[in-house]
């Protein structure tokens, strides 16, 4: 039986009425509800329908749409209700064939235009509502940047990200209000940035590189140095290798088991957009070394948990991908794969004989891929230059077919 949509999701502009089709104007003007923000209200201002606020929390909203099921509902969002807005929360928790959407010109169309920036050869980010600290792992030499931001005061804090690594010469433009009758724009570089600007924008940034500025590609491998650590950490080049066979992808979730200072969890995030991890590790300083890390790194939503394994894996949600880098043991083992998706992969490294002897007897009994890595760096032996070596590390890797 074919579903009859009765609510409308309708993206309006600061514009306000008129720069709405006529099929969609006609649409609010019909509704007996209408759900939204107080811009909302006021940009459709002079429609007689029930009003009614974003409820708090804002958790609460599926089941305040489902009160209403049986009138004409109309939910009023910013632009494009299905990019980085309300319509995707809704459209996740209301069957599809219930919704109609209404779509307007984005923030980030329109800031584009304005820029005369290519929409195909930039990010698009938002962090409204969201840790600021999200956008460092997109500060790239020559990378074009468009920014939903959360107020006000967004714009001076990624100018302090960006100066803080050696892009402060990067040139930033907000634009406020736009589309209406207030619109304005701001300009300036990330180290100069002094405005005051109102708090409803969005952020244009165009990264520019001083010849000292930190390179943080999304590749795995990052600096050893870019880390807190004590130490006891997985290297550059077997992490890079670590992160390749874990294979990130869009939305997946890592377990980081022994997560230690965090930087495979780190490097995954980054790898991939919207990419989660959850660190488990029993030691305290370990994991606020983590937190630091995913914080200066750009990955805040890391999160990091307190426990031995296998005990502390109980409960946690189901990974597409488990790293064991601390902890080893057969129990540890059969909890992560019991748990872990189909398709999903795992990697253990281990570096004493013990763990090692470990890994043998998982692979001789369970298969997969098992090889030993060997990292020498060049160093000084007196007046002369020759290899050092690093403790090998055995590898073992799978995937859940």
């Amino acid at each position: 039986m074919t579903q009859t949509p009765w609510l409308h999701i309708v993206g309006i502009g600061e514009d306000g009425m008129e720069g709405l089709t006529p099929a969609t104007r006609a649409v609010v003007e019909a509704a007996e509800v209408i759900i939204g923000g107080d811009r909302h209200h006021t940009l459709s201002d002079g429609v007689q329908a029930e009003r009614v606020a974003w409820p708090s929390p804002f958790d609460a909203l599926i089941d305040t749409l489902k009160s209403y099921q049986g009138k004409r509902v109309v939910v009023l969002a910013t632009g494009d209700p299905l990019w980085f807005s309300v319509g995707a929360r809704i459209g996740r928790g209301l069957p599809a064939g219930e919704i109609t959407y209404h779509p307007q010109l984005s923030a980030f169309q329109l800031a584009s235009a304005r820029m005369g920036w290519s929409m195909a050869d930039l990010e698009t980010l938002t962090v409204h509502g969201r840790p600021v600290e999200q956008m460092i792992a997109f500060i790239q030499p020559d990378a074009r940047l468009l920014i939903l931001t959360t107020g006000s005061e967004t714009p001076g804090q990624i100018a302090r990200f960006l100066t803080e690594r050696g892009f402060g010469r990067s040139t930033m433009t907000v634009f406020a209000n736009m589309g209406g009758k207030d619109e304005s724009r701001f300009d300036g570089t990330a180290e100069g940035w002094r405005h005051d600007v109102p708090p409803f924008n969005t952020l244009a940034v165009e990264c520019i590189a001083a010849p000292d500025a930190a390179l943080q590609p999304r590749v795995p491998g990052l600096p050893d140095e870019l880390f807190q650590h004590d130490g006891t950490m997985t290297k550059r080049e077997v992490r890079a290798l670590t992160v390749a066979k874990l294979m990130p992808m869009r939305g997946a979730l890592l377990w980081d088991i022994g997560t230690g200072c965090g930087s495979v969890a780190v490097e995954w995030m980054r790898a991939a957009r919207y990419s989660r991890a959850i660190g488990i590790e029993p030691r305290a300083d370990r994991r606020a070394m983590a937190a630091a890390n995913a914080l200066a790194l750009g990955v805040p939503r890391l999160e990091i948990v307190d426990g031995m394994v296998p005990a502390a894996l109980a409960g946690l949600e189901a990974p597409d991908a488990v790293f064991i880098g601390g902890g080893l043991s057969e129990e540890t083992y059969a909890a992560a794969w019991s748990a872990l998706k189909p398709l999903g992969r795992l990697v253990a490294n281990a570096v004493t004989l013990e763990s090692q002897a470990v890994l043998l007897d998982l692979y001789k009994r369970h298969g997969g891929e098992l090889i030993q890595l060997g990292i020498s760096r060049a160093d000084d032996l007196g007046p002369r230059t020759g290899w050092r070596p690093a403790m090998p590390v055995m590898q073992w890797s799978l995937i859940k077919r």
